[in-house]
């Protein structure tokens, strides 16, 4: 059955207020600007308010998505949410963006992917569009990183924030872009490399381990470097090749912001040139399932490409995951 085309009606996104510098950072590990900057990129990142959570954020970047697409929330069919961060274990934080909007009509559910996150959600909610099981959908990536990130470890960090992205996905009308191809992946193999290994039924979190931070992000950052490069080239290329377009026909590449050495090696090995290459990691630091979504947001908004150009997101996340999609825009 061939499907409906589909396209991004709306972007949006938010950022809370704090900013936490690498020079505010020195003060609490050992570590310089100098020493983040050169093995990230990152500069500063911002961090969500006491009493924020990820479904406030993910609820202010949904309306400025929906007020762009000219949608209203009572019109909404699908909502999904994807975070590694959410309010609760259950309900999905989905639910609470649902109650927040009132968009009473719509389905709601989390998805957990990591920073692949909202390319997984393009794609589910492209396929039940264009297979006539919705009209439109709301797609989010959301995080409160800085609730899961342990402030001790020089490692990680200073490398995460808090912020939320969305977009709102409807049947593509005649003269309209329209998502092209996308790719989703996983490697379960993978799992110990990133992770929070504490918190869940394997290890629920009690009053003998609480002090060891178990609930705190992990990582091995060798082999997430050399995992992400691989295989967000191979997506990258797959959705390029579907879609039958080559690097001439690319206006702009948003990545996964995680990390700028990570960047610079997918633009060297896709052929595009560095400044069809989105980056805003110097200012967010990696929001995970956020984070290509607030890229796509202030990319389009800044004017990065226009209506009718070609544009490929591709990311890499815990799972491992990793995802990419085309788009005519």
């Amino acid at each position: 059955m061939s499907l409906a085309p589909v396209t991004i009606a709306g972007t949006g996104s938010y950022l809370p207020e704090r900013i936490l510098t690498n020079a505010e950072l020195e003060k609490i590990v050992d570590t310089t600007d100098e020493w983040i900057t050169s093995r990230t990129g990152i500069k500063e990142r911002r961090i969500a308010a006491e009493g924020e959570f990820t479904s406030d954020m993910a609820t202010k970047a949904a309306k400025k998505a929906l007020e762009q697409a000219k949608i209203k929330a009572e019109d909404l069919e699908l909502i999904i949410v994807a975070t590694i961060t959410p309010d609760t274990l259950t309900p999905a934080t989905a639910c609470y963006v649902q109650d927040n909007l009132e968009a009473r009509k719509a389905i709601a559910f989390d998805i957990s992917a990591a920073c692949s996150g909202f390319l997984y959600a393009m794609e589910l909610a492209k396929n039940m569009i264009g297979a006539g099981s919705v009209s439109n959908a709301l797609i989010v990536g959301a995080e409160k990183l800085s609730a899961f990130t342990n402030w001790e470890d020089r490692n990680t960090c200073v490398l995460f924030g808090d912020g939320a992205g969305a977009a709102v996905l409807r049947k593509s009308e005649e003269g309209e872009g329209r998502i092209l191809a996308t790719e989703i992946g996983t490697d379960g193999a993978q799992t110990s490399i990133l992770n929070i290994p504490g918190g869940g039924s394997a290890m629920p979190i009690t009053e003998a381990n609480a002090g060891d931070k178990l609930s705190s992000l992990s990582m091995l950052g060798k082999e997430v470097f050399k995992q992400a490069v691989r295989r967000m080239k191979d997506a990258a290329i797959k959705v390029v090749d579907e879609s039958g377009l080559t690097s001439e026909d690319i206006a702009q590449v948003i990545p996964h912001q995680a990390n700028l050495r990570i960047i610079d090696a997918i633009a060297d090995r896709l052929d595009i040139d560095n400044d069809k290459v989105f980056v805003n990691l110097h200012k967010y630091g990696n929001t995970s399932a956020a984070a290509v979504a607030i890229a796509l947001d202030e990319a389009a908004r800044s004017g990065k490409f226009k209506r009718g150009e070609n544009i490929v997101c591709v990311v890499f996340g815990a799972g491992l995951t990793w995802a990419a999609a085309a788009i005519e825009w």
